[in-house]
């Protein structure tokens, strides 16, 4: 028997399995989940294509092709096999863009499928994909996007009660929300769609997987606990299912579950190589993991990732792959408030990895370089960083990648605000900080990363600091630690903000929480003032 948890949030109800009862499921596909798609092919076929939708819906996009392109050779006739293969050729929720030949080839598997013997339904699905590969020469990604959510909407409002319209529609819903906002309508009415789904089949990866997706954005990641708290028992072995519930715990500064989580990610992840390439979903759990045992300051641990990250090689050739090994190095570094090794990181590392298609990855470096460089007063490197900051931006907009382009554009106006720093032109340093930091609250993180290289409203408080402004600065050390919560370094800015503001009880409270974020690590100057700080205090007291 199934026992469902009722929750009701925003004035729609959620329904989620505890997860004893999921546990208790049979998985349907081999510890996958359980997903019915019925199709026009044999008994033996329909077993198949469902066994592929589940790794479409747990978005593990090669394994899912290989099997969609394995029923097509064995079933001639199973035409929904070609839409299929269409399907794993982009990636909805992903930066990873399709290549020219993805969507030729893409074009091409849905021309097949609908040449096919298929049903109203099927032709449905069919048309949605079309949708999406129309144009493949010209068409922009966001036109293409658009496209595929009118198709899947259709598909949706005619078949109600199905389960794969319902998870393939929010999917498609999801993915066409602005980042920028903040009604967050987009998440809500996936979210309904995808609990309807959850209540009646508690297994199913897509309405699971979406949910915490849904659930990934500033002011709801509460609602993502129970699904992140159940995906990993429906497909444990499944590096991204095991991934996933982390983007709803770092969130929440939950830092032993990502550790915890991301380590079997990684180590999932190897053993299910993308072809003669290292998985993109490992250092997408590397950089993960890293960044929460940055935040706990083990830092002897986070270079141990890191060294391991950097032994792997070759890697899959994608945004996501590009992303974390820019970040992760630099991360490492600027966690740590290593300045002079941050000026002097190394960009486009590997060498023989296209950084080229990956103008906003490349710029994770040249940030760290930027700021590195201003705060050891390397005026040179500095301005060479944020010249280069604004090429990336200029090539992201040129894509028509407005979201990427704002990212890097927040990266510039931050570097460029510590040269002015540097110059001495405080007043000019901080407007130009000021709106980098307003720029970052409009915008949402990206799923791909676990957190920026260092949040701008952090950057701010530092630089609030730095100019002799405590309470100014406490106050966006705050800003930041509502957004990020737990964050070693807001935790130590705060700290020291009240300490200078002649607010006491406010350093003790939050020294106190650094110190119970450390443990028993003593890698950082940081947490030996923050017990310096709590003896004085009991002492006094």
């Amino acid at each position: 028997m199934r026992v469902l948890v009722l929750v009701v949030v925003a004035g729609f109800m959620t329904f989620l399995p505890t997860r004893a009862s999921v546990a208790q499921e049979a998985h349907g596909h081999g510890d996958l989940g359980h997903v019915r798609f019925p199709v026009s092919c044999s008994e033996a076929s329909n077993q198949q294509f469902d066994r592929a939708v589940a790794l479409l819906h747990h978005m593990m996009y090669v394994e899912s092709r290989k099997a969609f392109e394995e029923l097509a050779l064995e079933d001639p006739g199973c035409a929904m096999a070609h839409w299929g293969v269409a399907m794993t050729l982009f990636q909805p929720l992903w930066p990873t863009r399709p290549s020219a030949d993805d969507l030729r080839r893409g074009h091409q598997e849905v021309r097949l499928a609908m040449a096919g013997q298929l049903t109203e339904r099927e032709r449905a699905f069919a048309k949605a994909a079309e949708g999406f590969y129309r144009e493949p020469e010209s068409a922009q990604w966001s036109t293409r996007l658009a496209r595929l959510e009118a198709g899947m909407a259709a598909v949706y409002q005619a078949n109600p009660k199905d389960h794969e319209a319902g998870a393939f529609y929010a999917l498609s819903h999801l993915a066409t929300g602005s980042q920028s906002d903040k009604s967050r309508a987009h998440q809500t009415r996936a979210a309904t769609i995808l609990a309807e789904i959850n209540a009646q089949e508690p297994t199913h990866p897509g309405a699971i997987h979406y949910t915490i997706h849904a659930s990934d954005v500033d002011g709801r990641a509460g609602l993502g606990v129970d699904a992140a708290r159940t995906y990993d028992d429906i497909a444990p072995s499944v590096p991204h299912a095991l991934h996933m519930p982390t983007h709803i715990f770092v969130r929440l500064g939950e830092w032993n579950d990502v550790i915890t989580w991301n380590r079997k990610s990684a180590d999932a992840a190897l053993k299910h190589p993308a072809g003669e390439y290292v998985s993109h979903h490992y250092p997408h759990a590397i950089d993960y993991l890293a960044y929460a045992y940055l935040q706990q300051a083990q830092d002897e641990k986070a270079h141990a990732v890191l060294d391991e990250l950097q032994s792997k090689e070759p890697y899959q050739q994608s945004f996501v792959s590009a992303f974390h090994l820019a970040a992760t190095p630099a991360r490492y570094l600027v966690e740590r408030r290593k300045w002079d090794e941050a000026s002097s990181l190394v960009v486009r590392s590997p060498a023989a990895f296209p950084w080229e298609r990956f103008a906003a990855a490349e710029a994770m470096t040249h940030f760290a370089r930027g700021l590195g460089a201003a705060r050891t007063g390397n005026a040179a490197v500095a301005r060479e960083a944020a010249s280069r900051l604004r090429a990336l931006q200029d090539a992201e907009t040129a894509k028509g990648e407005s979201y990427w382009a704002t990212q890097v554009e927040i990266k510039r106006l931050a570097v460029e605000a510590w040269v002015a720093l540097a110059d001495g032109n405080q007043e000019t340093a901080l407007e130009l900080m000021t709106k980098s930091a307003a720029l970052e609250a409009s915008t949402e993180k990206h799923p791909v990363t676990p957190g920026a290289l260092q949040p701008a409203f952090e950057l701010l408080g530092d630089m609030l600091l730095e100019t002799n402004q405590p309470d100014a600065a406490l106050a966006a050390y705050r800003q930041s630690l509502e957004k990020w919560p737990r964050r070693f370094n807001s935790l130590l800015g705060a700290a020291r903000a009240a300490h200078q503001a002649g607010q006491g009880e406010v350093a003790r409270k939050y020294y106190g929480e650094l110190i119970d974020l450390a443990g028993e690590s003593t890698s950082r100057e940081g947490i030996a003032e923050a017990r310096r700080y709590a003896g004085e205090a009991g002492a006094s007291g």
